[in-house]
């Protein structure tokens, strides 16, 4: 029996451009020939859909789709995932069909993800399927880890997903499978998609476990691939690369998703504002990976207490990537709002209201960038002052999208060395050696008010990953006043991520849908 896994990149709502890229690889597999082709979960509507499945005129959109696909499944038999309305409400299921008709529709029963929760129901879970007198079972995505005991006589398990990166999936989600093989003593068929979908990213990486628990066949990640596999056809058993690797996989995750958020939403250039500092500058770069160097222009708008040395970071990094760049200096419009302020604040001790005045002024110029001549603005925060608030609401919060705000701190360093080691150190080494600091008055740095960025994203990982008590991580040893300054900070400053532009989802548990806390919060005072 040869299975065709067709791993794509699907975008959500285009059923005509979905319908041609799994009819384009229906043909392909039929010209292989192929017994069977397979297709990740709701592959037709893309996901996720969000309210779309509330909406009658789109399921039934898909549901014509789906008779039109079936038109070219003369000779193969194709599994294809797509929202389907029934009695019970808009299921998540596999269509079977076979011989150019639907003859079986498989939907899965667990409801996991909180991004389908409230538009996706329940049904039967998983059955079975005949493929050239083969039993096969058919498992619909999560229902795969919490479902077991399947018929003996059945040979294979064949699994349609559509499962989200996040850093150390692949080994999680290999090892279920690994476990599952070995344990039900059937081969493993996985198929998942591949691309961004605004804040989340499928990093594709199907395959073929035995039933021993061996990976025979692994697609590439962050791209769309057709194999084949053949039951019969003796395969070498394929070592999965180990954590190692997460830097890469980060950075191709983060890439992927950049680009695949501009490109599905008609956005072609992106505009960076350069600082000098870590941040922006791992940003730009993947920036010009996602969309070309020349669809790229940055900002450097240094002000009253900007080193010189970050100016000439800034240009150096621009230069080596190759993107055009403006100097702005924002000096004289600082001063100009101080002056302007004035009857309102009076001539007030410096403090962090100044401080913010020039994070908003630098959104301003970045902002009339973006809308006199298309540069949709790039955020360039992380993940650990986006926990913290060390940000300015409406300056360095802003932005089209941001590709690193699920990245800590001191994983932008790992990223930032992993792009040196691709791209020829194209980062100046001065920007990885600076101590961080947002340059918000003269000599100040980030160490002024917390300990060193390791420590602080250790803490910050035990309370947002891994949602332990401060007791919890006092115990393992962290200092008890660092451990509750921090825990102060996140609660406080939940207003500021109500109000973030979307955040690529690259970890576990990302602010947004994964972590939600009140607004209105008084837990922990």
């Amino acid at each position: 029996m040869k299975i065709a896994l067709a791993q794509l990149n699907y975008t959500i709502g285009d059923i005509d451009g979905n319908y041609v890229k799994i009819v384009g690889a229906i043909e392909r597999a039929k010209a292989e020939k192929a017994d069977l082709i397979l297709f990740a979960e709701q592959a037709v509507s893309g996901t996720p859909a969000f309210d779309l499945l509330r909406k009658t005129t789109f399921l039934e959109l898909c549901e014509e789709a789906i008779e039109q696909i079936a038109s070219h499944c003369k000779g193969i038999m194709a599994i294809v995932g797509a929202p389907v309305l029934t009695e019970v409400g808009t299921v998540s299921a596999a269509v079977v069909i076979e011989d150019g008709e639907v003859v079986q529709t498989i939907a899965k029963r667990h409801i996991t993800a909180r991004r389908e929760m409230g538009f996706l129901n329940s049904s039967t879970g998983y059955d079975y399927v005949y493929v050239k007198g083969h039993k096969c079972v058919v498992v619909v995505g999560d229902d795969l880890r919490r479902e077991s005991e399947f018929d003996r006589d059945a040979e294979l398990i064949l699994s349609i997903n559509a499962r989200k990166y996040s850093k150390g999936v692949m080994m999680y989600r290999y090892e279920t499978m690994r476990n599952i093989a070995f344990v039900e003593g059937k081969p493993i068929v996985l198929i998942n998609q591949v691309g961004g979908s605004t804040e989340i990213v499928y990093d594709g990486s199907s395959g073929v476990m035995s039933s021993q628990g061996e990976t025979l066949m692994l697609l590439k990640s962050f791209e769309e691939d057709f194999q084949i596999y053949d039951t019969q056809a003796e395969y070498e058993p394929i070592q999965v690369q180990k954590e190692r690797n997460r830097t890469e996989m980060v950075y191709k995750a983060a890439c992927c998703g950049l680009r695949d958020f501009y490109h599905k939403n008609g956005y072609q250039k992106a505009c960076v504002g350069l600082s000098g500092g870590i941040d922006s500058a791992v940003v730009a770069c993947m920036a010009v990976e996602a969309l070309g160097k020349e669809h790229v222009h940055a900002l450097l708008m240094p002000s009253p207490f900007s080193p010189d040395m970050s100016v000439e970071d800034a240009k150096a990094l621009a230069e080596n990537l190759g993107i055009s760049y403006n100097v702005i200096p924002i000096s004289d419009v600082y001063n100009s709002v101080l002056d302007t302020l004035k009857p309102v604040i009076g001539g007030t001790e410096f403090d962090f209201t100044e401080e913010n005045i020039q994070s908003r002024i630098r959104t301003v110029l970045l902002m009339a960038l973006q809308n006199k001549t298309g540069y949709m603005l790039l955020n360039s925060s992380n993940k650990s002052e986006n926990a913290l608030g060390l940000c300015t609401l409406y300056g360095d919060t802003a932005g089209a999208f941001s590709p690193t705000g699920d990245i800590y701190k001191s994983e932008m360093f790992d990223v930032a060395r992993y792009i040196n080691r691709i791209h020829d150190e194209v980062i100046p080494e001065s920007i990885l050696n600076k101590e961080p600091s947002s340059e918000l008055h003269i000599g100040q740095k980030d160490s002024d008010i917390l300990p060193p960025y390791e420590v602080v994203d250790a803490i910050l990982y035990r309370m947002i990953e891994e949602s332990q008590h401060r007791e919890e991580i006092i115990n393992a040893g962290f200092d008890s006043e660092v451990v509750e300054k921090i825990h102060g900070m996140i609660m406080r400053n939940e207003k500021k991520r109500y109000q973030f532009p979307p955040v690529l989802r690259l970890s576990a548990c990302a602010f947004g849908h994964e972590r939600l806390m009140p607004l209105t919060n008084k837990y922990g005072d």
